[in-house]
């Protein structure tokens, strides 16, 4: 395997188990329980969130599938610019401000705190931006392989992008306090 691809896979595979753990640390400890996360966010949205977090979790086992399988790390060029390797950038800007972001709400729920409620609003900002460069480097990323896993990725990239950019870094934010 490719070193690149390598270092892709162990992204996945560390920065995966962060995001994970932090869930599981996230729900099961302090007051509230998992409720308490959703702070002002309606019931009636929470089956949208679930609906995104799914389409969200297929879209990315899609493009990873195509970058880790389908995309040829010797030849892709992102944007004429870029090598192959920007994508592991992207992935890091996308899993560690991911698994930041349960232990800081955790900690926004204890400890309310304006602080607490910067960084948090920064970690979904960030793992926003990572999602539209991410669809923006699968658009311009050259050759681009097969036809139908090149969409079948970009579109993965969107939909992955619909729920980190708008669902957790706008709607959330602005129900959570609401």
């Amino acid at each position: 395997m490719h070193p690149q691809k390598k270092a892709m896979f162990w992204i996945n595979i560390a920065g995966g188990a962060a995001v994970l753990g932090s869930y599981v640390l996230g729900l099961s400890s302090s007051a509230g329980g998992a409720a308490a996360l959703w702070g002002g966010v309606p019931p009636e949205l929470r089956s949208l969130y679930a609906a995104g977090m799914l389409f969200a979790a297929l879209g990315y086992f899609v493009f990873t599938y195509y970058l880790l399988l389908r995309l040829d790390p010797v030849a892709a060029r992102v944007g004429r610019r870029f090598g192959f390797g920007v994508f592991n950038w992207i992935y890091a800007a996308i899993l560690v401000p991911s698994a930041l972001w349960m232990p800081l709400t955790r900690m926004m729920v204890d400890q309310p705190g304006a602080g607490l409620w910067f960084a948090i609003r920064a970690v979904l900002a960030v793992v926003a931006l990572a999602a539209v460069s991410l669809v923006a480097a699968l658009l311009t990323v050259r050759p681009k392989g097969a036809k139908w896993p090149h969409r079948m990725a970009v579109i993965g990239s969107i939909l992955f992008t619909a729920h980190t950019g708008v669902l957790d870094a706008l709607i959330w934010p602005a129900l959570f306090r609401g």
